[in-house]
């Protein structure tokens, strides 16, 4: 991952004005993911195969549960300015109308479910930064695949945000059953998600 920085001396609302037209801009390679992290715009590669199975398979059960007018979104940019964030989730469930901004991305705090699966080279900005940056956006359910936690895969449900802090609602490791609450009240089995 590479990661391009930004002169912070300018006023807060100009700051975050230049790191999203910096984000907007960013010419990367096709398939790699742009996002601001912390107040610094960083590029990473492609996602694995097993990467985007995952996402695959906890896509495949939600579109079962989520009604008509909420969509589920792959490629969907939220922002977070209070944490000088703009993020690209692995996957977003998100009322079709919820307000878009001009480029099409849309607050965080939109988002019913925001699901990010880690990847070896950027798995702390999940387990950290996001988390804080959802919280803070009061998303109301974060779901974290963690296939490199510690050597073995967990996947993690936060909720109950709360002035920028989660509560951890469940930990499993994968080969277990995840219950995800209302609006979706589903199990995921995550047998189902490959580990590389």
């Amino acid at each position: 991952m590479s990661a391009l920085t930004v002169d912070h001396s300018s006023a807060a609302g100009q700051e975050w004005d230049d790191l999203v037209r910096i984000w907007e801009q960013t010419d990367a390679p096709e398939g790699c993911k742009v996002e601001i992290i912390e107040g610094i715009v960083t590029v990473a590669p492609p996602p694995a195969w097993e990467h985007n199975d995952a996402a695959d398979e906890v896509q495949r059960v939600l579109y079962g549960v989520i009604p008509r007018d909420w969509a589920i979104y792959q490629n969907l940019g939220l922002t977070v300015p209070e944490r000088k964030g703009a993020f690209v989730p692995d996957l977003v469930v998100i009322p079709k109308a919820a307000p878009r901004g001009e480029k099409g991305y849309s607050s965080a705090g939109e988002a019913r479910l925001v699901v990010e699966i880690t990847s070896r080279s950027n798995a702390n900005h999940d387990r950290v930064e996001k988390l804080r940056a959802y919280a803070t956006a009061a998303v109301p359910l974060y779901l974290l695949l963690d296939a490199w936690h510690s050597g073995k895969p967990t996947a993690t449900l936060y909720g109950q945000p709360k002035n920028g802090l989660y509560r951890v609602l469940d930990t499993v490791a994968y080969d277990n059953e995840l219950p995800l609450p209302e609006p979706f009240n589903i199990t995921l089995d995550t047998s189902l998600f490959p580990v590389a």
